[in-house]
């Protein structure tokens, strides 16, 4: 378990851009309806989180920059850390991105497809809450905002069949290309949850990294499909919050979180095993 006291961040014999935090958000409003409300935050509570990160010297970088620098590029800024928001909800327009720009900050956010507002015929799963439009899609990554996929329907990829996970991962990545007019490259997983063979088919549709949930700080040996996140939700303090962001005692934050994802994956192999004992038996 994690020091209290101890950042992880600031060990001297690892490198620092080694471990860097990934910060998983979702959606930013003071009345959040019921679907949303555990992982939301408050906009107020959001902007002390950016002049916090300002304050302890962390810079944020785009989810591929990250992805770049462990591959062999262009070094990071000497403290990264890396803000990413799920699914496209309307207030990052109209919360997130204003207080991004005020700071001259930049964020990646996965969208998924299906759910955007003006999706039209595209239209695909059930959205929780009022979401982006393609216009507004288009204005967040002028403001120097990264855009990367999160699937089409916000389907749980690893309980479809492969026909149905391709679909999902090609559909949104040719209609964010199409839309937005230049290549797709970053994705986030659905529910935060990936299998090797999800993994396979995100890499074989062209995207050049994904990122879990986890709640752990990301490394570069986890590999490019694989990069662990850290939740930001409605319950994190100010405390927790500052010491997630230095590395300090994330194991311990999140061990109710922790026990969850076990669970979850015993769950995943039951449903995996019965899915391939059924086309056995076909």
């Amino acid at each position: 378990m994690n020091h209290p006291n101890r950042s992880e961040l600031s060990d001297p014999a690892r490198p620092v851009q080694e471990r860097v935090p990934v910060l998983m958000y979702h959606s930013v409003r003071a009345d959040p309806p019921a679907g949303t409300a555990a992982l939301s935050v408050h906009p107020d509570a959001f902007a002390a989180q950016l002049d916090a990160l300002a304050e302890l010297g962390l810079t944020p970088v785009p989810f591929s920059a990250l992805l770049a620098r462990w591959s062999g590029g262009a070094p990071l800024p000497e403290r990264p850390v890396v803000l990413t928001f799920d699914d496209g909800y309307a207030d990052f327009h109209s919360e997130v991105l204003p207080r991004l720009v005020h700071r001259g900050l930049t964020a990646t956010l996965f969208a998924t497809t299906g759910w955007l507002a003006d999706a039209g015929r595209d239209r695909a799963g059930e959205r929780l809450d009022d979401t982006l439009t393609w216009s507004q899609l288009a204005e967040i990554e002028s403001a120097g905002v990264e855009v990367g996929g999160h699937s089409h329907s916000h389907a749980a990829l690893d309980a479809v069949d492969r026909r149905a996970m391709r679909d999902e991962l090609v559909r949104c990545r040719d209609l964010l290309e199409e839309r937005l007019g230049r290549p797709e490259r970053v994705f986030g997983y659905p529910f935060g949850y990936s299998d090797a063979g999800v993994r396979a088919a995100v890499r074989a549709a062209g995207w050049t990294g994904a990122c879990v949930v986890a709640n752990k700080l990301a490394r570069r040996s986890q590999g490019p499909y694989q990069l662990a996140r850290l939740t930001i939700r409605r319950g994190t303090t100010d405390t927790a919050f500052r010491q997630l962001v230095q590395g300090c005692s994330v194991t311990r934050h999140f061990l109710g979180d922790h026990a969850l994802t076990k669970g979850y994956a015993v769950v995943r192999r039951t449903r995996t095993f019965a899915r391939s004992r059924g086309r056995s038996l076909r």
